[in-house]
């Protein structure tokens, strides 16, 4: 059942991913070569729990981290380690959920590790426009379809491909509700979008081939021809003529507009 959230509740959502959107940002201060994953996740959990909320991921269905953290060709669900020490030229997709007030808040980002290649940042760029996209159609009397297709069309026009078995999902008093949002799709189709109805959109985007494989971790899904895979994610509400977006790239931006001057 797809619920519609009053007036309120999308209040206490907005509130919910502007946290998460503010995570992200104070992430984007330590992403660097040298810097760990795991050293990541207990900045993300101090910072979450300093503002009065609790990491929306760990421990949902098993997960043992605040973050995944996927790493170059990692597409989604990697696990915040130790051992994961991000290098030069590398990219790392975070995703951050936060709970707080009962709602969750649920935003991704890839992140660029120094310097990387001309054809990795390409993909960064598009991915993160596939998701501008996908926003732009996630308006109220559209259907689901048209996010996919959006995305889709784009990323393909591009030359990359877009995961399937990955989908955007409905957010509110749980992490995962209804709708699915797939990344691909044909106009016209799918759920009616309605006000009210808060989705995450979230594509991911591979450098290569679509497909995907499963990990021996038992979480992390990584390209299965192992060429570099791009994430970015955003909290929406319906609303008429244009999405009302709860969460938002701005902080991040800010952050790393500042480190490049």
């Amino acid at each position: 059942m797809i619920l519609i959230k009053t007036a309120d509740e999308i209040e206490l959502l907005r509130k919910s991913n502007q946290l998460v959107s503010k995570t992200l940002a104070e992430l984007a201060k330590y992403i660097q070569p040298g810097v760990s994953t795991e050293r990541l996740d207990q900045i993300a959990e101090a910072f979450i729990r300093d503002h009065g909320a609790k990491p929306g991921f760990l421990g949902y269905q098993g997960y043992p981290k605040t973050l995944c953290t996927s790493v170059n060709s990692e597409v989604v669900h990697g696990i915040p380690s130790e051992k994961v020490v991000l290098k030069e030229g590398e990219i790392v997709s975070v995703d951050c959920g936060v709970i707080m007030n009962g709602f969750y808040g649920d935003t991704a980002f890839s992140f660029e590790v120094g310097e990387v290649s001309e054809r990795v940042r390409s993909l960064l760029t598009t991915t993160r426009e596939c998701l501008i996209r996908g926003v732009e159609q996630a308006v109220e009397g559209k259907r689901v379809g048209d996010i996919g297709h959006a995305v889709q069309t784009l990323a393909e026009s591009k030359g990359y491909s877009v995961v399937r078995e990955m989908v955007g999902h409905g957010l509110g008093h749980h992490l995962h509700e209804a709708p699915e949002v797939p990344n691909y799709g044909r106009r016209g189709i799918g759920p009616k979008l309605r006000k009210g109805m808060v989705i995450c959109i979230e594509p991911m985007i591979n450098m290569g081939r679509r497909q995907i494989q499963q990990e021996p971790d038992g979480w992390t899904i990584r390209a299965a021809d192992n060429l570099p895979s791009a994430h970015f994610e955003l909290a929406v509400a319906i609303d008429k003529g244009k999405a009302d977006v709860l969460s938002t790239f701005e902080y991040i931006d800010e952050v790393l507009h500042k480190q490049s001057n």
